[in-house]
């Protein structure tokens, strides 16, 4: 298999967003593992495109899509895993959130309205960028949004009854 040296530019890239990606990957899935082969496959197309993908004015919003396509799909991908003997590098995510009873609300949101939260209010990006990463309309975006958001209020409305408040 022939060796694939990064470019300069690219390893920069990698080294300021890594986090951060690891981070965005991790609100979609609920999962260190999940989000950490995530953002790896994402970096590692991204890498190989990166001479196109840099003269773009936003290469951070190809490489979400990546890791949303990715993560949006992951039932197809599962098919292809190959299995090592090796084992994973270990990675660093942020603890678990002090509020857990919100997230865990959040991780049983479906797949496509916890990715429109996330890219709405965690990565504070418009409708129309959310649609652009997503591949569909604003109006999807919309819905989705605002399903998502019903039922975090309902969510915790039952938890607060539930605790007696």
């Amino acid at each position: 298999m022939p060796s694939w040296e990064a470019p300069p530019s690219f390893a920069e890239y990698v080294r300021d967003r890594h986090r951060e990606l690891l981070r965005f990957a991790y609100l979609l899935s609920g999962d260190e593992q999940l989000a950490a082969d995530l953002v790896q496959d994402a970096l590692e197309r991204t890498g190989m495109a990166w001479k196109r993908v840099q003269r773009t004015d936003e290469p951070g919003v190809y490489v979400r899509r990546i890791i949303v396509n990715q993560y949006l799909n992951r039932r197809r991908a599962l098919r292809r895993e190959r299995l090592t003997d090796r084992v994973p590098e270990v990675v660093h995510v942020d603890p678990e959130p002090a509020d857990h009873g919100l997230w865990q609300a959040i991780r049983a949101l479906p797949r496509q309205q916890r990715t429109v939260l996330v890219l709405r209010y965690y990565d504070d990006l418009s409708e129309a960028q959310a649609a652009a990463v997503l591949g569909c309309s604003v109006g999807t975006v919309k819905s989705n949004t605002s399903r998502a958001l019903q039922k975090l209020r309902d969510s915790m409305r039952m938890e607060a009854a539930a605790d007696g408040h």
